[in-house]
């Protein structure tokens, strides 16, 4: 493997480390600041050009989505002992939340060390750039699995499974199995692309808040990123009950019904 593949693989290892659901604070700021350096490490220098850092986003979410560990229903029976899906995926759901709102905290105490050290407000852009990757890493986690709890099938394949739940993030919804060809290549395509810049644009701006003084960044950044994680994952549980009841084939299951 060449040195590229190595910082690849680096990278994807420290992203699903930052997924897990029960890691300590110092834990994960230790993570996030190495995600940080990967981040600069791997050319996102121009720190005073949002553009180039969302290109970089883009890029890197399409490069990291494989590596987000996503647990099969099995597992997360055993990690879940006693809920019936529903309960599970509110679980699932309050777990993520509580992580993206532990990576924007995390992100916030980063922060607030660069505003008590001027000269390294320089690295601003690039915090910025690894709490987005950070978040969007635990949704696409989520997503995947909220699938596994409702049954809605995942294309087959690291890559082609990865590209499905990009898309799923990028759209706020449920993979559809039933459109032959979405999301079967295991590339981006243009349009693709596009739809995720635009809504990593939209999280990046959000994120902006980690850069408020001192100890105020950490604590808006986790509210927002909290909120918008549980929006997300009320939103892809709608859509996957409808999904699951326009699966041919498939035994029904008690889903109350989406409003």
């Amino acid at each position: 493997m060449g040195e590229r593949g190595d910082a690849s693989e680096e990278l994807g290892a420290t992203v699903a480390a930052l997924t897990a659901d029960d890691l300590a604070p110092k834990r994960r700021r230790q993570l996030l600041g190495r995600l940080v350096g990967q981040a600069r490490a791997r050319g996102l220098g121009d720190l005073f050009k949002p553009r180039a850092a969302v290109r970089w986003m883009v890029d890197t979410v399409a490069e990291i989505a494989p590596h987000v560990p996503v647990r099969d229903l099995a597992t997360l029976r055993r990690h879940f002992e006693g809920l019936d899906d529903e309960a599970l995926a509110e679980r699932l759901v309050r777990n993520a939340a509580r992580a993206t709102a532990g990576v924007g905290a995390a992100g916030g105490g980063v922060a607030a060390v660069e505003w008590a050290a001027t000269p390294t407000l320089l690295s601003a852009p690039v915090l910025l750039a690894a709490e987005t990757i950070a978040v969007v890493a635990v949704e696409l986690k989520l997503i995947g699995e909220l699938h596994e709890v409702y049954g809605v099938p995942l294309p087959e394949g690291r890559g082609q499974r990865a590209v499905a739940l990009v898309h799923g993030w990028a759209t706020q919804r449920g993979v559809n199995p039933m459109m032959p060809g979405a999301g079967v290549g295991a590339v981006l395509g243009t349009a693709a692309r596009r739809e995720l810049r635009d809504t990593l644009l939209r999280r990046f701006g959000r994120n902006l808040t980690t850069l408020g003084p001192f100890l105020t960044g950490a604590a808006v950044a986790s509210y927002l990123n909290r909120r918008a994680t549980r929006a997300l994952g009320d939103q892809v549980r709608d859509d996957l009950r409808r999904k699951r009841r326009a699966l041919p084939g498939l035994p029904p299951r008690s889903l109350p019904d989406a409003p």
